[in-house]
């Protein structure tokens, strides 16, 4: 295959994502899900935990494919979102203040340098303190969409927290299926600060850091009485997002006006080689 195929690797807080201009539909959505897991094996590919195809949109600036590492299509991604909308910014795709399809809906963004603040969808489905048997623990479990599927974990210590171990069994329990969901562990600090560790489906690894788990966790603890906008929540990877929300008066709201901000940082730009591109379409 003479073309070859330009990228982009950036990441936010730590959460790295392969981004292709893909208006021309290059990529085929039939072999997209391939593709990802091809380009974010570690070692073999690129190397990230997911990849996004920016492609044209009637209804907004622009819409993504976004798939985890292992093929899967997720909904939303929030530090993938906030990636996207500075690449699409930096490739003159999107203005500064933009719009974009994803399956969760239409996410607004505005970029400010290397700054994204993501207006996120409306998280649905709260669930508070419910207890969930795992082998010998118990764990007090809390739910929440913010886009994708997150439960969330208070520990008091969460440096030692086994969060592969943990994550895994709650992850794959049959209280989630069949689409599984996120699994965050967080550590508050005061009413404005929390710390996060996350165990991401189609990853299937810990992260050094979740957008909408961080979102997840922030609307939770205000919901149980221990946080309030904004919220700083200090990822694994020791970057911090700031969440803002405004806690829901209308009945069945959970919160609105949600919006996650922090850095999207381009790493390097690049062109797969002809043994990737042969091997994808071949």
């Amino acid at each position: 295959m003479k073309r070859a195929l330009s990228f982009t690797k950036m990441h936010g807080s730590g959460n790295d994502f392969i981004l292709i201009d893909n208006r021309d539909r290059f990529i085929k959505a039939s072999i997209a899900p391939m593709v990802a897991e091809r380009l974010c094996r570690r070692k073999f590919g690129v190397g990230a935990d997911g990849l996004i195809l920016i492609e044209d949109s009637s209804v907004a600036d622009f819409k993504w494919g976004f798939y985890n590492a292992d093929g899967s299509e997720a909904e939303m991604c929030g530090n993938g979102g906030r990636c996207a909308a500075r690449f699409a910014f930096l490739e003159g795709i999107a203005p500064d203040k933009q719009r974009f399809e994803t399956l969760a809906g239409i996410i607004r963004a505005e970029v400010n340098g290397r700054q994204v603040k993501l207006q996120m969808s409306p998280p649905e489905d709260l669930r508070l303190d419910f207890r969930l048997k795992i082998r010998e623990d118990e764990f007090s479990v809390s739910t929440l969409n913010t886009g994708v599927p997150h439960a969330v974990v208070l520990v008091d210590d969460i440096e030692s927290v086994p969060v592969f171990e943990w994550g895994r069994f709650i992850r794959y329990d049959p209280t989630f299926q069949p689409d599984g969901t996120n699994v965050n562990f967080v550590k508050v600090i005061d009413a404005h600060n929390i710390r996060i560790r996350t165990y991401e489906r189609g990853v299937e690894d810990e992260t050094l850091a979740c957008g909408t788990g961080a979102v997840a966790s922030a609307i939770i603890c205000a919901a149980k009485g221990l946080a309030e906008s904004p919220v700083e929540v200090k990822t694994w990877g020791g970057e911090v997002l700031t969440i803002y929300f405004h806690v829901g008066d209308v009945k069945d709201q959970v919160a609105d006006l949600v919006f996650l901000q922090g850095d999207a940082v381009l790493v390097y730009r690049g062109k797969l080689g002809q043994d990737i591109m042969a091997f994808l379409h071949k």
